[in-house]
């Protein structure tokens, strides 16, 4: 054991120089030095070894606290190594005063407590670590896996055919694996080979566990420990266990197959087409390809003459995917058949010859089964199957595992359903607020414009009368006193020109907001707008009351629109009729005019339409227009009201 020991400090401190060295700037390497140069004076100097005994464990917890660097990171991990070091001295302490003899319990209850909370220090380090620190740790758990399971086969041996001899040598001895790993943890070269050597020995060492474990229990505790002629023969029924074990998964993948082969004659099991039409759903396949995938599955696993999808929409059934491929076909059903067939079961032909006697037409002869394809009670559509006449019929396995098919095709349809509303929502949203963005730019332009607008007719008119109005009141003072006559001619003068100019002003105020819809409402406002338009107007408004400024403004710039744009385009000798009423919860306008009209496939919407179209969608309104040649137009436009 003494060499054994010996050997293990020597490799511990060969691996700790190596990682000093390739590892300069972490611990790691001066913490196995430190350890193993303390290992060695316990070997060498009897009196020290009392301190190493109690101090190496310590060390170790410091390692593994450390993994895979050597750092302590965070405070309590100092603070656990710290108190590892002071238990290990207060051990060392204890040992000392009971040399000669050293008693085994206190050092390995010592060692016991640090492996685990070693193990419990690097899985919490591993949980947060980088890949390539982790990679380092699972070098080490492989190591450590390797050596544990050397352990617990041996000791297993031992215990029931007294062999290997010397079991603890050997069970010291594979800790020797566990430097390795640690080595082998900062090459390289060697990083990407851990997992599935991790993956093989962890399933090993969990396996020879489990087979001494049984034998252990089995043969000790049930039993008597064997004699001398029974150890082989047990060592050799150990031996058969783990290779059984072991070869047990690859064995029986291939005898399932070779059942399956002699049952079903090369056919796959039935179940089979349940499992992959699952694991084809998690692979995203189009929905087509899905179903065609499900029906030739579904018939060679049945040995089918046929297997049909069809799915339910708008009052029919369309057959979506056949095998073999047939041509398309539909069948229209109504409400009662599809409620009738929705709350059906695996069917026949019989009750399919009275809900759906089209279904049968050239099927007479066939053996068939109708499963519907439902989700909450919506029927989404059918699966029907079929064998030639003469077939096996069907049993109840077939009609069980349509059953489960015809739930997992109508959860997928709902989703499929699902998903095209959902994106059809999005497509609407994305619509409207691209509308919506551009409406506000127009409507930006639009009173950019109207600003502009307001501007120049303040310039041009207004303003231009109240200058001419100034000069002549200027004027007017000058020749009072010289000629007191044309004074006086030129004061009426004045107030000719202060009445078209306060005309000029009210006008401006019409274009902006005419004040009689403010006082009056919509029909005194439109019937006067009748009376100034270009063309013959009649304005019918009959039972209208008050409404916000918002709505009355709309509809009355909307039908002043439609008016201006009637008196450009119906031509000569047209007549316009504009309504306003209430219905529905809605105030509703029209203008139609009986001029040459136009069509409406080939002419572009214009600026006005345009505007007309802003303002009523501002306050929640539609405008719809109706033309075509010879017939004249109508515009007409509704918005919702509340009272």
């Amino acid at each position: 054991m003494t060499t054994v020991v010996a050997t293990l400090t020597g490799l511990w401190a060969g691996v700790g120089i190596v990682l000093a060295i390739r590892r300069r700037g972490e611990p790691l390497g001066m913490i196995v030095v430190a350890g193993s140069a303390l290992a060695a004076a316990g070997l060498l100097w009897s009196g020290v070894a009392p301190v190493a005994i109690g101090l190496v464990p310590a060390v170790g917890l410091h390692l593994l606290l450390g993994m895979p660097d050597g750092r302590l990171p965070t405070a309590p991990r100092k603070g656990v190594a710290l108190a590892g070091y002071a238990i290990g001295a207060g051990v060392a302490i204890y040992l000392w005063t009971q040399r000669p003899d050293i008693p085994p319990a206190a050092p390995v209850a010592e060692a016991a407590a640090y492996v685990i909370a070693g193990a419990l220090g690097v899985a919490a380090r591993y949980e947060r670590a980088s890949e390539g620190d982790r990679r380092r740790i699972r070098w080490l758990a492989l190591a450590a896996t390797l050596a544990a399971g050397v352990a617990v086969g041996g000791g297993g041996l031992r215990l029931l055919a007294s062999w290997p001899p010397h079991a603890a040598v050997a069970a010291a001895a594979a800790t020797g694996l566990i430097p390795l790993g640690v080595l082998a943890g900062t090459s390289k070269r060697l990083a990407g080979s851990v997992d599935r050597l991790l993956v093989f020995t962890i399933s090993l060492a969990g396996l020879t566990a489990l087979v001494v474990g049984v034998y252990v229990a089995v043969v000790l505790g049930l039993g008597r420990a064997p004699r001398q002629s029974e150890r082989t023969l047990l060592i050799l029924s150990m031996v058969a266990a783990g290779a059984a074990a072991v070869l047990y998964l690859p064995a029986h993948t291939r005898l399932a197959g070779l059942a399956s082969r002699i049952v079903y004659g090369g056919r796959p099991p039935p179940d089979d087409v349940l499992r992959t039409f699952g694991s084809r759903l998690s692979r995203s396949v189009p929905l087509d390809e899905l179903l065609l995938q499900m029906v030739e599955s579904l018939r060679r696993t049945l040995n089918l003459a046929s297997a049909e999808v069809w799915t339910a929409s708008g009052g029919t059934l369309e057959r979506t995917v056949s095998d073999p491929e047939g041509p398309a076909a539909e069948l229209a059903i109504t409400g009662a058949e599809e409620a009738t067939l929705a709350r059906a079961g695996v069917s026949g032909p019989a009750w399919a010859k009275v809900w759906l006697p089209d279904l049968l037409k050239d099927r007479e002869d066939r053996m068939l089964r109708l499963a519907p394809i439902t989700h909450s009670g919506e029927l989404l559509g059918l699966i029907l199957i079929q064998r030639a006449a003469g077939g096996d019929a069907f049993s109840t396995e077939d009609d069980r595992i349509l059953t489960e098919l015809a739930r997992q095709v109508g959860l997928t349809l709902h989703n499929v359903r699902l998903d095209s509303a959902l994106q059809a929502s999005l497509d609407e949203v994305r619509r409207q607020a691209e509308a919506l963005q551009a409406s506000r730019g127009r409507i930006v332009a639009a009173g950019n414009a109207e600003r502009r607008r307001i501007e120049r007719n303040l310039h041009d008119g207004a303003q231009q009368h109240l200058v001419a109005l100034a000069v002549k009141v200027r004027l007017a003072r000058q020749l009072s006193e010289r000629d007191p006559d044309k004074a006086r001619g030129l004061m009426e003068e004045l107030g000719g020109d202060l009445d078209d100019a306060l005309q000029e002003l009210r006008d401006l105020a019409h274009g902006i907001y005419p004040p009689l819809l403010a006082d009056k409402g919509l029909p005194e406002a439109l019937a006067a707008a009748g009376r100034r338009a270009s063309l013959p107007t009649e304005v019918r408004s009959d039972g209208i009351g008050r409404y916000s400024p918002e709505i009355e403004a709309a509809i009355y710039f909307c039908c002043l629109e439609a008016l201006q744009n009637a008196g450009k385009h119906a031509g000569e000798g047209a007549r316009v009729a504009v309504r306003i009423w209430e219905e529905a919860g809605g105030l509703l306008f029209e203008v139609g005019d009986d001029g040459v009209g136009f069509d409406t496939r080939h002419t572009g919407v214009s600026a006005g339409f345009t505007n007309m179209n802003d303002r009523l969608g501002a306050v929640g309104g539609t405008l719809r227009i109706e033309s075509a040649p010879g017939r004249g137009t109508k515009v007409a436009g509704a918005i919702p009201v509340a009272r």
